[in-house]
């Protein structure tokens, strides 16, 4: 994704959002049944959707720097994208981008307060915490892993690594919790024994990084 193991590129971004399209569309169905099981069955549609919007973005546009091309994804998304998920990763990628503004490219240091920036702005935007069965399950692990492998002498790549796989894991973790936060919480106890979809969903966001 990047041009080398130490930076974040555009054209790095550019293939870690058009490997995130794929892997949602890969995974539209698996998603939507997820959310079936505990909310309105609609996520799967509504994040295809949102990146097939990306992608038309992606396909039409070009950008110069790191926050110009986040920005225009996190406006896509919000208009493209229904329910809780437009507001949640639009308001992710619109922060993501503050940190970045006027790099055409980012070093580790610098990725990783641009990914602290979006996931508070998750964390405000969503009103959640840890433990709540929601995206921040996923996405909490995963910048903790990230801050622990640069503190240990990791590299960009590597780092992104360590955080991909701490999302997959925080994403099974959610299968045990009782949902506080959206429609799941409707449920109670019942939303336990049911993987979160849209901790699943940024997962693959961290995993489509290192794709």
């Amino acid at each position: 994704m990047a041009t080398d193991t130490t930076t974040l590129d555009v054209a790095g971004l550019t293939a870690w959002l058009r490997a995130y399209a794929t892997l949602i569309a890969e995974h539209e169905t698996e998603l939507t049944d997820l959310d079936a099981a505990i909310g309105d069955a609609d996520h799967g549609t509504n994040m295809a959707r949102g990146m097939r919007s990306v992608g038309a973005l992606l396909a039409d546009q070009t950008f110069d720097t790191l926050d110009a091309l986040a920005k225009r994804v996190g406006m896509a998304l919000v208009s493209s994208v229904g329910g809780a998920s437009g507001p949640l990763y639009g308001t992710f990628w619109l922060r993501f981008a503050q940190p970045l503004a006027g790099l055409a490219a980012a070093d580790a240091a610098q990725l990783g307060r641009a990914l602290h920036a979006g996931v508070e702005g998750v964390r405000q935007r969503g009103k959640a915490e840890a433990g709540d069965k929601t995206m921040l399950d996923a996405l909490l692990p995963a910048l903790e892993a990230y801050d622990t492998a640069l503190a240990a002498g990791a590299d960009l790549a590597g780092a992104l690594a360590r955080a991909a796989d701490a999302a997959d894991a925080g994403c099974a973790a959610t299968i045990p919790l009782v949902a506080h936060k959206g429609r799941a919480s409707y449920l109670g106890e019942r939303s336990a024994g049911h993987q979160d979809p849209g901790a699943t969903s940024a997962a693959l966001l961290l995993r489509a990084a290192v794709a």
